[in-house]
């Protein structure tokens, strides 16, 4: 390891025979390193770091979210703090990790929680050398804003001082680890959108960045494309070859430099998220893929040729495409199951209100809400109603691949009209855009319909805000939530969100509503609850008034159970709006 920061020669950057030689060169113990996400993240130099500084609890990592193979950072002992936006996982739904139970309390590490556009803010201040950014999130309206004295300032409006400004401290890492398609020698680094936080937090870095690329090509076949590089050679002071460097997360290319992509491995996703439910597994699986890996060459030869070819996209002729399976047609004859009646009812409330309030954008937060954005788009384009649907880390006008659950699947970008960032995307068509309509899920919500995503009652973790708090600041939102006395509570454990903008609410057994802020919410639409959750049919409550004081901890005033006076009959869901969700997931992951 060197004592003084190299700089790039006169002739390019340090070019470092893998990924474990370049941490190993650069980065200092008790350093902070930022892992820049695309809808990537440089996996295999996460992978060397938990190497290099496993046991020394040192290290400050910085991401948008840690989730899939970003838990080796909390099993290697060598990160002190990360500074984020979600812990958990993504895969195939969001879901908590037993790794962070005791996450509030400091373990397995310090953390510091932002929301997704903040904190992309944040970096773009530290690259743009501002002293402070501002934003629109209301991270002092909610327990997001703990912990952050000194970087989080509430200051009066100077043109309306009964007003306030938000000011946002800039993040800067001393080094930004980035993986990109293919690079020259001189460092110039190339990369393909949608590209989540950009190239901000290359120019935030105070030293620079440590780069790795699918390939190092020759000068002149990046000089032939400079719209596409996305690094300059001057901010890189170390670059090596990484081969599917993203793994288990997916890379876009383009075809870029001869360069093939790859999508996410699923299978693999699905293994960590087994193992991390008991400690001896997750160990070995930390042992098997990071901590008793030589190198990044040696992991690739343990996932195997066969592995690796499976997840080429788009695949080659004659390779066959494990994660594609054979499916037959969509079936709507069996009878929609508790989850399957939440999306549809979900998909009507957003059709109507797309239909009454003229929203042009679904702004779509990932589990069911997603589900329930892409089925309303879906129904809309039979009608000849367009609406686009974006999802935060930069996926614009999509339609989405059917049978591919995941929101941010390499199928999906390709299908999608537009690809950008989370600044273009949580602020340009959602902050920025009064005819955005935000569509969101909810681990807790409470009357005022403020969310929660953070933590449970009895100190668990759940994941954090993501980009949930920057979209209910800012525009208005639909919430799409199972019903049960534990997620709809009369208060919250922590607030993550804040529910000024959100109107609706839509449950299992029907819609509700109110007038405005500060108005009560009202049960407006009643299609009767099937079994699910381990209620059976003899569980059921018998009418609205029934499930709303059964299925709901909200407290109503006394002279209202939450049920409207005008309360509309749902219709049973169709077999059409059945054949349209179970073509867009054919393995139930949503049943």
């Amino acid at each position: 390891m060197t004592t003084a920061l190299e700089r790039p020669s006169a002739t390019g950057p340090y070019l470092a025979t893998g990924p474990d030689d370049l941490i190993r060169r650069f980065v200092r113990e008790g350093d902070h390193v930022h892992a820049a996400a695309t809808m990537s993240r440089p996996n295999a130099l996460l992978n060397a770091v938990c190497r290099a500084f496993a046991g020394s609890g040192s290290m400050t990592v910085s991401t948008t979210a840690v989730h899939s193979s970003a838990h080796a950072l909390a099993l290697s002992g060598a990160v002190r703090k990360v500074i984020t936006g979600f812990v958990g996982d993504t895969y195939p739904s969001p879901r908590p990790n037993r790794l962070y139970r005791e996450l509030a309390e400091g373990r397995p590490f310090e953390v510091e929680m932002w929301s997704l556009l903040s904190y992309t803010q944040r970096l773009m201040a530290g690259a743009l050398g501002q002293p402070f950014a501002t934003t629109g999130s209301m991270l002092a309206e909610t327990d997001l804003r703990h912990g952050k004295e000194g970087k989080l300032h509430l200051v009066p409006h100077p043109e309306d001082p009964e007003r306030t400004v938000t000011l946002l401290s800039p993040l800067r890492p001393r080094f930004t680890l980035f993986h990109g398609v293919a690079a020259d020698r001189r460092g110039n680094i190339v990369a393909c959108p949608p590209l989540g936080e950009g190239a901000w937090a290359a120019y935030a870095a105070t030293e620079g960045v440590l780069a790795s690329v699918e390939a190092i090509v020759d000068d002149e076949v990046i000089a032939a494309m400079p719209d596409r590089v996305v690094i300059p050679a001057a901010r890189v002071l170390g670059l090596c070859e990484a081969p599917l460097g993203a793994h288990p997360q997916s890379l876009r290319t383009g075809g870029l430099a001869g360069v093939d992509g790859y999508l996410d491995d699923y299978g693999f996703l699905t293994d960590i998220v087994a193992a991390c439910k008991d400690p001896e597994s997750a160990a070995a699986w930390y042992e098997q893929w990071v901590g008793g890996v030589g190198s990044h060459a040696d992991y690739l030869e343990r996932l195997g040729g066969t592995r690796r070819a499976a997840l080429v996209f788009p695949a080659p002729p004659g390779i066959p495409v494990a994660v594609e399976k054979d499916r037959s047609p969509a079936d709507g004859s069996a009878a929609p199951t508790e989850q399957e009646q939440l999306i549809v009812l979900g998909a009507r409330a957003i059709v109507d209100l797309v239909r009454e309030r003229g929203y042009d954008t679904l702004l779509a937060g990932i589990g069911t809400s997603h589900m329930s954005a892409w089925l309303a788009a879906r129904l809309l384009g039979r009608d000849g109603v367009q609406v686009q649907v974006a999802a935060e880390l930069g996926l614009q006008s999509m339609d989405p691949e059917p049978g591919d659950v995941f929101l941010f699947s390499q199928r999906h970008a390709e299908r999608s009209q537009m690809l950008a960032g989370v600044a273009e995307t949580l602020g340009g068509a959602v902050a920025a855009n009064p005819r955005c309509l935000g569509v969101l899920s909810a681990a807790e919500i409470d009357p005022d319909a403020n969310i929660n995503t953070t933590l449970l009652p009895d100190g668990r973790w759940i994941t954090g805000s993501g980009g949930a708090n920057d979209i209910a600041s800012s525009v208005d939102c639909v919430v799409i939530a199972v019903a049960s006395a534990r997620r709809y509570v009369p208060r919250l454990t922590h607030l993550t969100s804040p529910g000024l903008r959100i109107r609706d609410v839509v449950s299992q057994f029907g819609r509700f509503t109110r007038a405005g802020a500060g108005a009560a919410f009202e049960l407006a639409s009643w299609l009767p609850p099937v079994p699910g959750r381990g209620r059976t049919e003899k569980d059921l409550p018998d009418g609205p008034e029934a499930a709303v004081r059964d299925l709901t901890g909200w407290e109503f005033p006394e002279a209202s159970t939450g049920v409207s006076g005008f309360l509309t009959d749902e219709k049973a869901v169709t077999t059409e709006e059945l054949v349209l969700l179970r073509t867009m997931d054919p393995e139930g992951f949503y049943r």
